[in-house]
Parts: structure tokens; C-alpha cells; sequence
């Protein structure tokens, strides 16, 4: 596996080519975010980490043009841990997060199953072209997503894959363990924020307080249901 990474820590590079090492990764650190886009734009690449705090391009803009061009898998680094924080980062394109400072073997594990998730997504035959409901109807192959016939132009990649798998999976309930380990493609590693973080944004994009489409179950999970209106707070 060819992973760019962009941080300018280079404790935190020395630390990574070790583990990259001992799992047979191949590692290219850059430690700003305009050498982080070069070496983008100059190689194939099959996952790129990017860090949140850079020189002379902010990670967050760098996940932006990166996202604008490819489908990379993103993952970002960062030290910011705030709820809007998060929000920005996905938004901005990364599949996912690992807040500083983080265990190495975590991160790997996050490695893998982005890269898992992905490389499942490309090559699935038997995944339907399509789902559709009363209200939705989403394309996996064209990766657009319509309400009511409209098309929804501003859903990250990781709202799409959630909105695909609730409308697939009408009326049952998933934990979030669930949906990490379904929609994520890993069992949970203690951070259910980032479920709930995907849930509030998904829910102002596509539905209203009298119809959220995307139900809390208190004390289980979440459900996707267009035929009842449950109390949400």
C-alpha cells in the first residue's frame, strides 16, 4: 500500500515509518500542505493522512482540493476535538479522523478499514445499482443521491454511504456500533461522536423538525422511516 503523508511533526512522521514498515506500507512524508498537493498531483496513491494544523496550506483546504479531484481515502490527523471541528473536516472530504495524540495501532486499524471499505466499494458486483424509497432515490455507481426528485448536491462522501445504507434499511434500528462497523467499516473504537456528528449534519440536508427521515431510538440507536414522525429533541 502507497500512503502520502502530509504532517510536519516529523516525530509523528519517524513514529509512523516504523509501523508502515512492520506492516509493509510504502510511506512518503511531505511536512506542508502546498508539498502535500504536488506529490498528489504527481503519483497515484492509495491513501493519503493528512494533519490538520500545516504550513503554508491548512489540512482542511488540502482535503478540499484533493476531494475535488479524487476518491482517494482521506484520513485526517488533528488536535482540534470540538464537535465543529470534526464537522469541518468531513465536510471538507476526509473518510475519517484520528484526534492527536492517538495510538499508532489505532490508527492503523483505521488504515485498514478505510482502505477495506474502499476497495469493497470499487469492486462490488453484487451491491443493487440502486435504492430508492417514497422520497430518495440514490445511485451507488453515479454516487448521487435525490429527494424528491431533486438532487442533493452537498453530501460528504461518508453522509452519502449513510443516507445509501438507511434508505436500503428501512425501519430498523442500528446502534452506532453498528453503523460504524457497516458504514465506517470498523468495529467501534470508542468514538460514537462521530456517528452522531454525521447524523446532525445529514438530518439539516435532507429532512425538517416534523420529518427527520433519520429517527433517535433513545438508549439503542437510530432508524431511517419517511412514514412516522417520532419525537426528536
Amino acid at each position: 500500500m502507497k500512503i502520502l503523508v502530509v504532517e510536519d511533526n516529523k516525530s509523528v512522521c519517524s513514529m509512523l515509518e516504523m509501523f508502515f514498515m512492520k506492516e509493509g506500507y510504502q510511506g512518503v512524508f511531505v511536512h506542508d500542505g502546498q508539498q502535500g498537493f504536488e506529490h498528489f498531483n504527481k503519483e497515484k496513491w492509495d491513501l493519503i493522512i493528512v494533519d490538520w494544523m500545516l504550513p503554508i496550506m491548512e489540512g482542511v483546504t488540502l482535503c478540499r482540493k484533493i476531494r475535488e479531484l479524487s476518491k482517494v481515502p482521506i484520513i485526517m490527523l488533528t488536535a482540534k476535538d470540538s464537535e465543529s471541528d470534526q464537522v469541518l473536516g468531513l465536510e471538507m472530504g476526509a473518510d475519517d479522523y484520528v484526534t492527536k495524540p492517538f495510538s499508532p495501532l489505532t490508527l492503523m486499524a483505521r488504515i485498514k478499514a478505510v482502505t477495506r471499505r474502499f476497495q469493497a466499494e470499487a469492486g462490488s458486483v453484487d451491491e443493487p445499482h440502486y435504492v430508492s424509497s417514497e422520497c430518495f432515490k440514490i445511485s451507488k455507481e453515479s454516487r448521487e443521491a435525490f429527494y424528491n426528485g431533486q438532487l442533493l448536491k452537498n453530501l460528504t462522501p461518508k453522509e452519502f454511504d449513510l443516507l445509501y445504507y438507511f434508505v436500503k434499511h428501512p425501519k430498523q434500528v442500528f446502534t452506532r456500533e453498528q453503523l460504524l462497523d457497516s458504514v465506517w467499516g470498523y468495529q467501534f473504537y470508542g468514538d460514537e461522536r462521530t456517528v452522531d456528528v454525521h447524523i446532525k449534519r445529514l438530518r439539516k440536508k435532507i429532512g425538517t423538525d416534523e420529518q427527520p427521515f433519520i429517527h433517535t431510538i433513545w438508549g439503542v440507536g437510530y432508524k431511517f422511516d419517511e412514514t412516522s414522525a417520532e419525537n426528536e429533541s
